[in-house]
């Protein structure tokens, strides 16, 4: 799988650690975050990350700044992206199940280094089910028009 990760300054060290894990899993990794002791603006970030997914360059993002929020708001706002924030497996595992979440968000002073692992391998794994969420995922798609 293709991913697309970004960061703010607040999660440069958890980037690097799940850029390495998602290596490790096989997936190709590209980073459009900042690096080490530099200072950005998640939105911008966010921003970047949802163009390029929502563009169909990349399969998913990743995304993470100091609690995953602001960061998901921004991408958010790139149409055709639905970006979700998680902080425990089940969650991760259900917006891509139910919601076809294209974007994975957390926040590095919430979850930890294996918790973060554990959400990105359950997102991962997970696939849409398509069936009555696909109903769901169009009345989204549709508020964008």
């Amino acid at each position: 799988m293709k991913i697309a990760i970004g960061n703010d300054h607040a999660a440069v060290e958890l980037r690097e650690v799940i850029t390495e894990y998602l290596k490790e899993l096989g997936h190709d990794v590209d980073n459009y975050g900042a690096a080490a002791g530099e200072k950005c603006d998640y939105p911008a970030v966010g921003k970047k990350v949802g163009e390029l997914v929502a563009a169909g360059d990349y399969d998913c993002g990743i995304l993470i700044c100091g609690t995953g929020v602001g960061i998901s708001i921004a991408a958010n706002k790139v149409k055709g992206i639905r970006a979700a924030v998680c902080s425990d497996t089940a969650t991760a595992r259900l917006v891509k199940q139910h919601n076809n979440a294209n974007i994975l968000a957390f926040g590095a002073r919430i979850v930890g280094t294996e918790l973060a692992k554990d959400i990105v391998k359950s997102y991962l794994d997970a696939e849409f089910e398509g069936g009555r969420h696909q109903r769901r995922v169009d009345m989204i798609s549709a508020m964008e028009e």
